[in-house]
């Protein structure tokens, strides 16, 4: 029987701590954000959801649930993170933009202590044996894939197809505060003060 780790108490706090690094100019800038507040940081806007510490007796770990829209040149909004960052790992649950990083340092205020219910252990499910499949070709189209009328791929040839940038997304509420690490330009502020 393999051992699980035991679920321990969470604080909800009401401010998530975010760092953000402009790497045009290699500043990195410390902010807080309030629980389902917007912020502008950059060309990002962020808006925490939830932001869970453990108590001083619990290993530590610093978590948050956030939505991240990108506002483009044409004012227009695209949804380019929505999940969990964990301030034990920022490379690994932060937002990688072109120009622009933010990751979760902290939480603070919290003095509300979530007691989630302990299960008892079950034990574990009976293993399930399935037959392997065969690896796909990759120079292969996977089965269903139909290409435009009209279309041919040269002999051996794998068809690449590029990445969708974000989903677009109606703005949310206006941020209330911004934060612009660059030297302003003249009309490069998205919400139009310049």
């Amino acid at each position: 029987m393999a051992a699980q780790p035991a679920k321990a108490d969470r604080i909800r706090n009401p401010t998530a701590v975010f760092a953000g690094l402009d790497k045009i100019t290699g500043r990195i800038i410390s902010f807080e954000v309030a629980i389902d507040e917007t912020v502008q940081f950059g060309a990002l806007q962020l808006t925490p959801r939830v932001c869970w510490t453990r108590p001083p007796t619990e290993n530590p770990q610093t978590t948050s649930f956030v939505e991240v829209d990108e506002v483009t040149f044409s004012n227009e909004y695209r949804r380019i993170f929505t999940g969990w960052m964990y301030a034990a790992s920022p490379g690994l649950h932060g937002v990688e933009h072109a120009i622009y990083d933010v990751w979760l340092t902290d939480c603070k205020g919290g003095t509300e202590l979530v007691v989630d219910p302990k299960d008892p252990e079950a034990p574990p499910p009976p293993e399930e044996r399935r037959p392997r499949t065969p690896p796909r070709d990759v120079n292969q189209l996977p089965p269903g894939t139909q290409l435009p009328p009209g279309t041919q791929l040269p002999p051996g040839q794998r068809m690449d197809v590029a990445p969708p940038r974000g989903v677009p997304v109606e703005p949310r509420q206006a941020p209330s505060q911004r934060f612009f690490p660059t030297n302003p330009v003249p009309g490069r502020d998205p919400a139009g003060n310049n």
